[in-house]
């Protein structure tokens, strides 16, 4: 939201109040207040009839500081409020008198507060100032209607980019853009978003996240130029500043606040395939979907059934259509028989004819109005209202009804919706309606989430959710939403994957082929190359079919060459998905994230990477033309073995059974010996490919197991021309190839079962 007329003045109507001067200083063990007047104080007649400014300074851990600027303090804190996780961080806070200043110190990262003259903080780390609040950057504002805000600017640095705020489908890099964090239904085509973080990184070395559930506005270098803005409604503001120093580490200390993900199961990154939105289908629609992906040896393994497995106006009774699906039970045992998990579509939207509505309606599980009365739309379903999930009794009755359906044998459900949440309504925990509107969505996929994990065990749950907030990391997978099926599409929904990676989540999806439309059979196959490149893979559309067969044969082709492809790249895949797990860190990274000293890479939004050692960059053209930024080292082709040294751009053309898709120099790839499904024993047959290993190179490679057990490790040295591994935690057979380079042949070394090192001679 901007308040200013350019820099001079304000929009009419508009009141601005800014700190002026200290009144006063508090120091206590784990805070500093600082009480700062709106204009000078020469007099003791100066301190009537004038606004103070209240802005203290927290730490919930190291290298962060936390900044709650106030007004007035009389309100009520009605919630919701996001869950930021509090550790017992190196504080230490100092009133340096003599200096005019005051010190809050959290690991790393300084706060320097200026007691006398002018206004101003600066956040500094290893003797660099990051960001700063600066003279005129802290405002009490009062519209021209009287309502009240208050907002914060921190400065920007020449060449420093910001990243994040959730998936948004725009440039990629921010600046220059003005962003509202309200979720809403807007497909991929528009400035809005499904997935609204308050959350922003700079390449600057620091994150900035805002503790405020409700609508934050941010203006990033559109208010002020050198200043990224961001504001809320009320009398208070509070944010945190996150250290990195590298985006990486940013990340990992963000997630640490506000939540890692959870371990995802093995079978969840093979192939998802959908019945499609409003197609028609039937069980014999879907066994022929399913025996056809068989037989042309298309590996399938989660069959999906979207909205239309519920009847008609009924959205949701979690009920199968009696006249389509007369017996779901035995249908469901019968695809579980071909080796195939269920996916269902739900949300949280009762349908008046639903057998819910009257039930939730007698119980209170259904948001009301002021008056008492059920809130309802006919936008989507006739009569529809909403799951209260504020009400614990809701929650458990809702997810009730989930349960019966994974006795039937459903295995993950598509958390569909939870964007158009009303503000004109009464929650029955009494949270404020506008600080629901974006938060809602994170108690309908915790609610989820955790039924899932409570019936299949930690590790085995999964959604496929569309809308979220910050924290809704936790409660993976999240997909792209509603696109357009063209090459501009595809774009687009890169941009929000990268956004989104930029704003704590692991793990993103997308519609294949897109979902608006029949997509060209040229867009399909280079589509297809991208999804199963990407963390996961979903083969879906609006009204018509998205089984290859329906485009071409060569579509069939691709589609088989790269779903081998990420099976055989299991055992890399699920070591990224520990990482995540342990540390926040996303599958698909931007390149900033592996490369943040290379200004090349900080504004690229055409291609990824895919964990840290594999370079991804879609086609998103018919003909193959493609460009590709490569870092610096010398790259390989993991598809072609051809190289390419950067760092550069290059220009390349491919068929549609192939990409750039290029190794990283100083890899040890595992590289999994089934290319027939995901969940297998990943250390068994396991070839551990190794690229242009330096001499002194030394490093140890983890290989999760599929069933939860202990992992296996490789141990990888070399010396000169030997190259020694040794493995620890399996007894499985596995080899190792040292991949050419330049002139240098490849070669190959096999450890049988039981076999716990071999000893590569890269002369022979």
């Amino acid at each position: 939201m901007k308040f200013t007329d350019g820099y001079w003045l304000t929009l009419p109507g508009v009141q601005v109040l800014r700190p002026r001067g200290v009144a006063d200083v508090r120091v206590e063990e784990d805070s500093l207040t600082v009480w700062s007047s709106t204009a000078p104080l020469n007099s003791r007649g100066d301190t009537l009839n004038r606004p103070l400014v209240t802005v203290t300074f927290t730490s919930p851990a190291d290298d962060v500081v936390g900044v709650c600027i106030e007004h007035h303090q009389g309100g009520l804190d009605r919630g919701p409020r996001f869950e930021i996780a509090r550790t017992s961080p190196d504080l230490k806070i100092t009133h340096d008198c003599a200096a005019d200043v005051a010190h809050v110190r959290s690991g790393a990262l300084l706060a320097t507060v200026r007691t006398e003259g002018a206004w101003g903080v600066e956040f500094s780390a290893d003797g660099r100032v990051l960001t700063s609040s600066t003279a005129r950057s802290i405002g009490i504002v009062t519209d021209a209607a009287g309502e009240a805000y208050v907002h914060e600017q921190l400065s920007l640095g020449v060449g420093e980019h910001v990243y994040g705020l959730g998936e948004r489908f725009g440039p990629f890099v921010k600046n220059g853009q003005s962003v509202d964090i309200w979720n809403a239904d807007g497909g991929t085509a528009s400035e809005q978003a499904y997935k609204n973080v308050p959350f922003y990184l700079s390449d600057a070395g620091y994150g900035v996240f805002v503790d405020d559930p409700g609508r934050v506005s941010f203006e990033v270098g559109t208010e002020v130029v050198s200043r990224t803005q961001f504001s809320v409604a009320g009398q208070r503001l509070s944010y945190y500043v996150i250290y990195g120093p590298t985006p990486k580490e940013i990340l990992r200390k963000y997630t640490a606040l506000t939540g890692r993900p959870a371990r995802l199961p093995a079978w969840s990154y093979g192939l998802w395939l959908s019945t499609s939105f409003t197609t028609s289908y039937d069980e014999e629609t879907v066994t022929s979907f399913v025996d056809g992906m068989a037989e042309r040896d298309l590996p399938l393994s989660v069959f999906h059934f979207d909205c239309f497995w519920m009847r008609e106006f009924h959205w949701s009774d979690f009920v199968w259509d009696p006249a389509t699906f007369p017996d779901p039970v035995g249908m469901l045992s019968r695809l579980k028989a071909k080796g195939l998990r269920i996916c269902v579509w739900i949300n949280p939207y009762i349908a008046q004819r639903s057998r819910l509505f009257d039930e939730g309606k007698e119980r209170g599980y259904l948001v009301t109005r002021a008056d008492g009365s059920v809130w309802q739309t006919d936008m989507w379903q006739a009569g529809m209202a909403l799951v209260d999930f504020t009400n614990p009794d809701a929650a458990a009755w809702f997810t009730g009804y989930l349960r019966e359906l994974l006795g039937q044998g459903v295995d993950a459900f598509k958390t569909d919706f939870g964007e158009r949440i009303p503000t004109d309504v009464v929650w029955h925990d009494g949270s404020d309606p506008h600080r629901m509107h974006n938060y809602y969505t994170h108690l309908y996929n915790k609610a989820v989430f955790e039924l899932l994990e409570a019936e299949r065990g930690e590790g085995e749950a999964v959604l496929f959710a569309r809308s979220a907030t910050a924290g809704g990391q936790q409660f993976p997978v999240h997909w792209g939403g509603d696109c357009e099926s063209t090459f501009a599409s595809m774009a687009e929904e890169l941009r929000g994957g990268l956004s989104l990676a930029s704003s704590g989540f692991a793990y993103w999806s997308h519609d294949i082929g897109g979902f608006e439309g029949r997509p060209d059979p040229a867009v399909f196959k280079r589509w297809v190359a991208f999804g199963l490149l990407s963390s996961h893979s979903r083969l879906h559309g609006s009204d018509s079919y998205r089984v290859p067969w329906a485009f071409d044969d060569e579509a069939v082709d691709v589609t088989r060459t790269f779903t081998h492809l990420k099976h055989r790249l299991m055992p890399y895949l699920a070591e990224l998905g520990e990482q995540a797990h342990e540390h926040g860190v996303p599958v698909m990274r931007p390149m900033l994230l592996e490369f943040p000293q290379d200004r090349g890479a900080a504004t690229v939004d055409t291609q990824f990477m895919l964990g840290d050692s594999l370079l991804v960059a879609p086609v998103f053209t018919a003909p193959g033309d493609v460009d590709v930024y490569v870092p610096a080292g010398t790259w390989t082709s993991l598809l072609t073995g051809e190289q390419v040294t950067g760092p550069r751009w290059v220009h390349e053309e491919h068929g549609f059974s192939s990409l750039p898709l290029y190794v990283r120099p100083g890899t040890v790839l595992a590289f999994g010996a089934r290319e027939d499904r995901p969940d297998t024993d990943w250390a068994d047959g396991l070839t551990l490919r190794l690229f242009d290993l330096p001499d002194g190179f030394s490093g140890t490679t983890r290989v999760p197991s599929s069933a939860g057990g202990a992992p296996a490790y490789f141990e990888v040295t070399r010396a000169g021309d030997q190259v020694r591994v040794v493995a620890s935690g399996t007894t499985a057979p596995w080899s190792v190839r040292v991949e050419p380079t330049g002139t240098t042949p490849a070669v190959e070394a096999h450890a049988a079962a039981g076999v716990d090192h071999v000893l590569v001679n890269l002369g022979s």
